[in-house]
């Protein structure tokens, strides 16, 4: 992996965590807002690193061509679901958002499970943020080599 490669995982790694801060965000924002579900974010590998995707480029790779498989890594993120739990049923019959029977449903988050997922996130954030200082002193300390 090369120093532009190592740049492009912590660039991802910002992107994709900075998006999980912000649904984390949304979601405990909403928190009082009837009907509001909880959205959770999907992230996936940027390449398939299970065991069975390594056996596949290794078998063209090594076997074929003598090389040992370069896997990148990364991650992206692709969208978001919402949580199937439901909110609680509250009768409200004036309420604009009430159903025919005059109920309404309460949002579905919970705050300290969106705090804890935005704490993560944040974490992980600064993880990426170590990469790329990481990746910066390297490539400044082998530019200092040649001089």
């Amino acid at each position: 992996m090369g120093v532009i490669d190592t740049f492009e995982v912590g660039r991802q790694g910002l992107n994709v965590h900075s998006k999980r801060i912000q649904i984390a965000a949304k979601n405990i924002a909403n928190l009082d807002t009837p009907n509001y579900v909880r959205k959770i974010p999907v992230l996936n590998a940027t390449e398939d690193i299970s065991f069975a995707g390594l056996l596949n480029t290794m078998k063209e790779d090594v076997f074929g061509i003598g090389t040992i498989p370069f896997i990148s890594g990364g991650v992206r993120f692709t969208g978001t679901v919402e949580d199937p739990t439901l909110g609680e049923k509250i009768y409200r019959p004036g309420h604009p958002d009430a159903d025919d029977e005059g109920y309404i449903r309460t949002s579905n988050v919970n705050p300290m499970v969106d705090m804890a997922d935005a704490v993560l996130a944040q974490r992980a954030y600064e993880a990426s943020l170590g990469v790329m200082a990481i990746a910066k002193t390297m490539s400044s300390r082998a530019l200092q080599i040649g001089e």
